[in-house]
């Protein structure tokens, strides 16, 4: 290996703890990262010769593909950068990994154990199987994260191919003895375990994911020889550079439940006080052929260093025709786990989470209740307790999967109120009415 400074590439066009992390631990291991963000990439074919700006040796992929609509436009983006330079999480291997039952259907064609799965195309035949996972099973958008697109669901009743746009599939529910749900985090860098974490599921919900309040424990002194041969395991069947293997404990053994190539780093670190970023710094660099100091690399790990790198492109003013645009009344389409409805939606940046009413969730079959909130309404200073569930709404073609509360809304105009989790993605034109009728120019319409 070389002693010179190589120059580490990070292909993120968000800003988030794991992408800061892993440029600053680059810089502070003596080679030079640059980030990979709209305002300072570009890639140019001229007389034949292609070229990349910036121009680095190696490039680590963090694009976030899961919580987009179009997963492919990104994909080829990551596609077009590995035809340029040697990558580190490769777009193939990503693909596999970000669609669930490809990933399942991976592992277990390797001998790896996932639980039993189905996905069918057509709706008679997906439903014509659900009887084999039970009363309860856990029913599953291929691609989606945070533990959004996944219900646990009445199995008597019937459930749909696709939500939204999204395809879905069914998933046996793995029973296990301890009174709260927990799963087993498992994060690898090459071929190195970095650290583990049992994610508990908070109350209310049986989903771990931290996104979702789940709390967390350190599991690295005490991995069971099981549960970590087979994450290294699925990370080589995977052809992962990085990732975070998730596992359940059954009366089988373990299971493997998914691979996350963009896994968070914030539960980790909580759990174990260890960063990976620092160890897939040291990947790339050795990868392109530079060499680190290795007690340098665990000092690092020692902190999350998720300040703004020097190597962050200065922003350009933002084109406000970037923002999408949505009416104070929209017409939207809202997916449970056995229905969609197209409906007129209002919009209301008051409130913090959006809501449906009550009928229509039973229609569309929102839900397994998740748990209560309280939410504030009119006068009232304590405020009311209402069930929140999960729901994929569709504001303009793209797919929202957000936490809702459930109302009799019987006595209002419309079924369904846009929240702020859904509106901070866009602006409010309060003069625009999908149901074509005038705003009062009297005064606000008052409805909540």
């Amino acid at each position: 290996m070389s002693n010179e400074p190589v120059t580490v590439g990070v292909l993120s066009l968000h800003n988030s703890k794991e992408t800061k992390a892993i440029c600053n631990a680059v810089e502070a291991l003596g080679h030079k990262p640059e980030w990979f963000r709209r305002e300072n990439t570009a890639i140019s074919i001229e007389d034949g010769e292609v070229s990349l700006e910036p121009d680095v040796d190696i490039i680590a992929n963090r694009m976030l593909l899961t919580n987009t609509e179009e997963p492919a436009e990104g994909l080829g983006l990551a596609a077009t950068f590995n035809q340029i330079r040697p990558m580190l999480n490769k777009p193939g291997a990503v693909l596999s990994a970000i669609h669930k039952f490809a990933t399942a259907v991976t592992l277990a064609e390797w001998n790896i154990a996932v639980p039993d799965a189905l996905l069918a195309l057509d709706n008679d035949r997906l439903n014509q199987g659900r009887e084999r996972f039970g009363k309860v099973g856990v029913y599953k958008t291929a691609i989606g994260t945070h533990g959004g697109g996944t219900w646990k669901v009445d199995l008597t009743k019937t459930v749909n191919p696709k939500v939204g746009k999204r395809q879905a599939f069914l998933q046996k529910l793995v029973e296990e003895d301890e009174e709260k749900q927990r799963d087993l985090r498992v994060y690898i860098v090459g071929d190195k375990v970095i650290g583990a974490m049992y994610r508990y599921a908070p109350e209310g919900d049986w989903r771990t994911n931290v996104a979702l309040g789940g709390n967390v424990a350190d599991a690295t002194g005490e991995i069971p020889e099981e549960a970590q041969e087979t994450a290294l395991y699925a990370a080589d069947v995977m052809d992962l550079d990085y990732v975070g293997v998730d596992l359940i404990e059954g009366d089988d053994g373990w299971f493997v439940l998914e691979v996350n190539p963009t896994a968070g780093f914030k539960g980790l670190f909580k759990a174990t006080g260890v960063s990976p970023a620092p160890y897939i710094a040291q990947l790339a660099i050795e990868a392109a052929g530079g060499s680190v100091d290795e007690d340098t690399v665990v000092q690092l790990a020692d902190r999350l260093d998720d300040s703004r790198p020097s190597c962050a492109p200065k922003p350009t003013s933002r084109n406000p025709g970037e923002t999408p645009t949505v009416g104070y009344i929209e017409e939207v389409v809202v997916t449970g786990t056995s229905g969609a409805e197209q409906v007129f939606a209002k919009s209301d940046t008051g409130a913090t989470r959006s809501s449906i009413d009550t009928a229509l969730a039973a229609e569309i079959g929102a839900g397994p209740i998740k748990s209560m909130t309280r939410v504030k309404s009119g006068s009232s200073r304590s405020g009311k307790s209402r069930p929140v569930v999960d729901l994929v709404i569709g504001v303009g073609g793209t797919q929202h999967t957000v936490t809702a509360s459930v109302e009799d809304r019987s006595h209002m105009q419309y079924p369904l109120l846009l929240g702020r989790d859904i509106l901070k993605d866009y602006r409010v034109d309060v003069r625009r009415r999908a149901d074509d009728t005038e705003v009062s120019t009297d005064g606000p319409v008052l409805e909540e």
